[in-house]
This record gives C-alpha cells, structure tokens and sequence, in this order.
C-alpha cells in the first residue's frame, strides 16, 4: 500500500509503514506493536490514513495487493456494498485488455481528486456553519424547536392543557438558531439524497 503524502488524509507519510507478516495459518503479525491482527484491524489503519505493507512470513513476498483486496471483499460481505455491480464488472472486463496498464493508475487519481473534493465540501460546510451559527450547540437548537413545536402545536389543539404557559415570541438568537436547524435538516436531507 503505497500512499503518498499528497492522498494520505491523516499525513502520516512520515511514519514508516508498519510492517505485517502474514503466516500460513493466515494469522497476520504486526511487528510494530508485537501482536497478532485481523483484516479489521488493517481497515482501521487505513481509515486512519496508516501506511502498511504485508509479507508473507515464509517467502518474504510483499502480498499487500491481495490482502487490501480480501479487506474490501469483507467489508462487502458484511453489507457495506461501495462497489456497483455495473464497476466490478466493467474492472473485470479490463484484466488482460490493452488498457490494462492505465486503469490502476486513473483510478487512483479519481479517488484522490474525490478525497480531495470530499475534504473541501467539508470544509466549506463547516465554514458555512459556523458562520451562520455562531451560538451554542446543535442539540440545545434541538431541544428548543422541539419546545416551539409543542407550542405551536398546543395553539391547533385549545382543549388539551398546555403544561406550561406560552413564551414570548422568539428573540434574534432563537430565530436564527430555528434557521440554522432547518438549513441543516435540509443539508442531510441533500446527502441522503
């Protein structure tokens, strides 16, 4: 697994890669902290953006392709599908192509632009945010509108005792933080979408 400080999120290019050794009994062995691992614990190391590279124990050949690859194939038997059908199809097809050569290469280049322009959406969202909601947190933002809600909703239902009285109208603060909360509901809404 090769990153280079240019696609390494977390920036840790300037730690050696760990070294695992994996042994026939398919136990992996990372001489770095001394302890044996799972498949799970190197997706951790690569979420953190830690560099790796695997051998096998009794040839010393660098087999860090493969086990990156049997990661990404539990993490899709356990449910976490990433890879359309349509994709791992079209990547078949380009084994023994002529432009075999250039698919390794292009895919990583996308995926570090999308690395790159996923970082700068969020950046900006954080900005946005925290220029439009410089107060408090989300969840007091919460428990107010739920409040207001229950307010309004007392006024379309006059015969149910209201358990507290009303409250005056909202002030500055409250209206921009009901903005906020609407803006951000909106903005999930987005990326669920």
């Amino acid at each position: 697994m090769s990153q280079t400080k240019e696609t390494d999120p977390a920036g840790s290019g300037d730690k050696p890669p760990v070294v695992v050794k994996k042994y026939a009994n398919r136990r992996l062995y990372n001489t770095e902290s001394s302890s044996y691992i799972t498949l799970d614990s190197l997706a951790e190391m690569v979420r953190a953006g830690r560099d790796f590279v695997v051998y096998d124990a009794k040839t010393g050949d660098d087999i860090t392709r493969s086990v990156l690859t049997q990661i990404i194939v539990e993490e899709e038997a356990k449910g976490r599908a990433l890879l359309p059908t349509g994709f791992l199809r079209q990547l078949i097809g380009f084994y023994g192509d002529s432009m075999q050569g250039l698919v390794p290469n292009f895919l990583e280049q996308s995926l570090a632009n999308f690395g790159r322009q996923q970082e700068q959406v969020r950046q900006a969202v954080e900005k946005t945010i925290g220029t439009v909601f410089p107060f408090g947190n989300i969840e007091e933002v919460g428990r107010q509108n739920m409040a207001m809600m229950e307010r309004a909703m007392s006024l379309f239902t006059p015969f149910v005792p209201i358990a507290e009285p009303p409250k005056p109208p909202m002030d500055e603060t409250e209206r921009l933080r009901a903005e906020v909360e609407r803006l951000s509901a909106e903005l999930a809404a987005m990326k669920k979408g």
